[in-house]
């Protein structure tokens, strides 16, 4: 058994799917040979990230027929079916679901091994995979990374931007970016920051709407509502002496799933968008949007690198940690201070 690996018999299924799958990647049988189980594998996994034997074919350079084949082969060893196949889509069985979390974890045990073999263990090299939330990712990280390929060129980078919860040993992340209060004390978390929720106008807007001085004046205004903060309600924290948390209804102008074009029509004039500190900071370092009612504004949230239990004694990991680490805390704080220099007393501009 590889160093690092622990087998979760929290159920008898997964924990006969953990044996089988080391059974079929470390042992000999007329089936075939470690080779082929290896690959077969790695062409599972890459299926299911992709989406797609196509696309799993193209990022390991094998034809759909050949893709097709190696999940047939696994099947067959492993004496179920795996993914459910149609003209249009992929979809994971039961036992593939379960299946699917061992298979990560027996690659990035032989990744691990073949690091240590080739004593990548003192060198910084491999692929690196990270995962952000997309703005975050765009505005932030993606500077980052370019200064990091450019200092460790044998290091790769797969970087995954999501706006959803990324289980990171389920799904072979080394490292990633969150924002929120972490509750999974298996992660090993690096304090970066914080970000604050903030309310924003364009300073036409605000000069030709009334004065907004308390969140209940938001009900009759124009809203930009963000799908992440809230569609048709808002809410703000208790006033001092309260434990009531307050709630602000309203019917938005517009709806968006986009960051982008959310902040770009709020800067429009077409109302007050509700966003992240970092999403606006940019717009209202321009003039173009104004922080107002900042002193009703939620806690900020904090933002953590987070990786699983013992990658941070991997090189690749580490060297990013050291590199990227105190330039996420200075982005990141001075994100927050272009939303703090530039925030006005909005009821007296108005007034």
């Amino acid at each position: 058994m590889l160093a690092g690996w622990q087998v979760d018999a929290s159920t008898v299924g997964i924990a006969a799917l953990q044996l089988n799958a080391y059974t079929a990647a470390f042992s000999v049988t007329p089936r075939g040979r470690i080779v082929d189980r290896i690959d077969a594998m790695k062409v599972f996994v890459a299926t299911l990230d992709e989406g797609s034997l196509a696309g799993a074919g193209r990022r390991l350079g094998k034809s759909p027929a050949a893709v097709s084949r190696a999940i047939a082969f696994l099947e067959a060893h492993v004496g179920t079916e795996l993914l459910h196949r149609t003209t249009r889509s992929i979809k994971l069985s039961e036992a593939g679901e379960r299946y699917a979390l061992v298979c990560r974890r027996v690659l990035i045990d032989l990744e691990d091994a073949d690091r240590a073999a080739a004593g990548e263990h003192s060198a910084p090299r491999g692929t690196l995979t990270i995962t952000a939330p997309v703005a975050a990712g765009e505005a932030i990280l993606r500077d980052i990374l370019d200064d990091f390929m450019d200092r460790f060129p044998e290091v790769s980078i797969r970087l995954y931007m999501l706006d959803r919860p990324v289980n990171l040993i389920d799904e072979g992340i080394d490292i990633a970016l969150r924002i929120a209060h972490l509750a999974d004390s298996t992660l090993v978390a690096l304090r970066v920051g914080e970000v604050r929720r903030v309310l924003a106008a364009a300073p036409g807007y605000l000069s030709s709407h009334p004065p907004i001085t308390q969140p209940a004046d938001l009900a009759d205004h124009q809203i930009v509502a963000m799908t992440h903060f809230g569609i048709d309600s808002w809410s703000f924290p208790p006033l001092e002496g309260s434990t009531v948390v307050r709630s602000v209804q309203f019917t938005p102008r517009f709806v968006v799933n986009s960051i982008r074009a959310a902040v770009a029509s709020a800067a429009q004039g077409r109302g007050v968008v509700r966003m992240f500190s970092y999403h606006l900071a940019q717009a209202v370092t321009e003039g173009k949007l104004q922080i107002i009612l900042p002193g009703d504004e939620h806690a900020p949230l904090p933002v953590h690198l987070v990786t699983p239990q013992g990658r941070l004694s991997v090189p690749k990991v580490r060297a990013f940690v050291d590199f990227a680490l105190p330039q996420l805390r200075e982005a990141f704080a001075a994100h927050a201070a272009m939303c703090n220099t530039t925030t006005r007393d909005v009821s007296e501009r108005n007034g």
